[in-house]
């Protein structure tokens, strides 16, 4: 079976496409690197140029016709930083989808990270203390491993083709000026980081994307794996950094597209290794392409942990909470309830494992909003989560999260609302159905005091019957029920009917 991954990055667009009759052994079957700098201008403008939107949308044709060529089964496309930072990103997207018939998902920093570290596992041994580092074009991913396991993780707007077109005069010699802003700038957001960093010794850093690639053949460290030696990068620096891009490309047999910004990779991949306490940076080979064909794969084999995914979204999301000191319990306690809402109520809403695992984080994080203003705490708790990443979560998936966060209380969904407005109907359908749960279950817990301690929905032909087990007096609860049914009864077609039942 052959899959296929899409990365539309700031410097170049990659079609990677796989061979798979099992998970675990793949073939590479074909790969093509377009070199449109989508990120040209965008950093500063705000907006992809014309040209460049052309030149992408005709390199995602060719892409489209190379895997039906190919009869590729599976794919996923994603574009990362210059999407993130243009303002008319939706108009590359709905392009894409028309003219090259390919959905573009705009991932954010915690997504890109979650994928390169599946690419980094399967290429090398992932033991011990382990720092992961992508640079990209935009921005350079930073990640903690511990083992398996996820620590920090942070996106910096430190990428090669936002440096040079920043603080370089494109291909043209580095002069001193533009020496000390490009250290200055690295410097200045790597270093809020710094105790992450340096808090204990690494047994690993890695590095990812066609730059680290690069200097682990113009640097080589010593040992079995391709790896960058710190102190050849800090004098290959030196030596580059007064030579014109023509001039690298010549003496060192480079492309024109990669000798323009190995300048800016260098003055990055020193700093980070200076602060991060480490002499060599290994260079795996592999990257976000290689991250997605592995997830396609595992998911289609079924070998795909989802259980472990969902709970590392939920430590995610408490940790989100925590740091706006949200009430955990009772976030808890709604989602539980929201959940065997959705589950009882499946054959009507038709909705899946996706939105149920939306529901859950929407229903946790609901009233992380209170930190700033109780009273709006919904539109509050909306652009935090909105503004958060979330690993694992794509930048869609959060949109729709953080809305239906948003209509847990107060106003119904409107496309009066900007948010709510921009989404297609069928979002738009599924906000409605997981708000309306959210609301329900929201309110049975309307006191914070964890007063139900079970629940047993049963589906009636007019009504949704809800037989809550506990002893305390449940009037508030039911009354609130009343008031917020109002989304459910529309969306559902059922009134909501409460039964209290005490424990045995």
């Amino acid at each position: 079976m052959r899959f296929a991954a899409i990365d539309v990055g700031s410097n170049a667009s990659r079609l990677h496409i796989v061979d798979a009759d099992e998970p675990g052994r793949l073939s590479p079957y074909r790969a093509l690197r377009m070199p449109v700098r989508l990120g040209h201008s965008v950093f500063q403008t705000g907006r992809l140029d014309a040209e460049t939107l052309e030149l992408s949308v005709a390199a995602m044709r060719r892409f489209a016709a190379t895997m039906e060529e190919a009869r590729v089964e599976r794919y996923r496309a994603v574009v990362t930083a210059s999407a993130r930072s243009a303002e008319n990103a939706a108009e590359l997207i709905e392009r894409v989808r028309e003219e090259a018939g390919i959905r573009l998902d705009v991932v954010d920093g915690s997504e890109e990270a979650r994928l390169v570290a599946l690419a980094v596992a399967s290429k090398l041994q992932l033991s011990g203390h382990c720092l992961l580092a992508d640079l990209g074009g935009g921005s350079l991913e930073l990640s903690e491993m511990e083992g398996s396991e996820r620590g920090f993780m942070v996106s910096l707007p430190i990428g090669t083709v936002r440096l040079l077109e920043a603080f370089l005069s494109g291909g043209e010699p580095v002069d001193s000026r533009q020496d000390r802003l490009v250290r200055e700038y690295v410097d200045r957001l790597l270093a809020p980081h710094r105790r992450k960093l340096r808090r204990e010794p690494w047994d690993l850093v890695a590095g990812t994307g066609g730059n680290f690639v690069a200097l682990a053949q113009l640097c080589p460290a010593t040992g079995d794996s391709p790896a960058i030696d710190i102190e050849s990068a800090r004098a290959l620096l030196t030596e580059m950094a007064p030579l014109s891009a023509l001039e690298r490309a010549t003496q060192w047999n480079l492309k024109m597209d990669r000798a323009d910004v190995i300048v800016p990779a260098l003055y990055t991949v020193v700093a980070l290794a200076d602060l991060a306490g480490t002499s060599r940076i290994d260079a795996p080979g592999v990257g976000l392409k290689e991250g997605i064909v592995e997830e396609l794969v595992e998911k289609h084999f079924r070998v795909w942990d989802y259980d472990a995914e969902q709970d590392k979204l939920l430590a995610g999301a408490l940790s989100l909470g925590r740091r706006y000191h949200f009430d955990e319990r009772h976030g808890l306690a709604v989602a539980a309830m929201a959940c065997q809402l959705f589950d009882a109520l499946k054959e009507l809403h038709q909705l899946g494992a996706e939105d149920r695992a939306i529901l859950r984080l929407a229903a946790v994080l609901h009233d992380v909003g209170d930190f700033i203003n109780p009273a709006s705490h919904h539109k509050h708790s909306q652009y935090i989560i909105e503004n958060s990443e979330l690993m694992g979560l794509s930048a869609a998936q959060r949109g729709l999260t953080a809305t239906v966060a948003r209509y847990h209380r107060r106003a119904l969904p409107s496309a009066r609302h900007a948010s709510y407005r921009s989404l297609s109907e069928q979002d738009r359908m599924r906000v409605r159905y997981l708000a309306a749960m959210l609301r329900v279950a929201d309110a049975l817990d309307r006191g914070h005091r964890g007063k139900v301690e079970e629940i047993r929905i049963r589906l009636k032909r007019s009504s949704v019957l809800l037989e809550l087990t506990t002893d305390a007096d449940t009037a508030l609860e039911e009354w609130t029920v009343g008031r917020k049914a109002d989304l459910f009864e529309q969306v559902f077609d059922r009134s909501v009917r409460i039964v209290p039942r005490p424990k045995d």
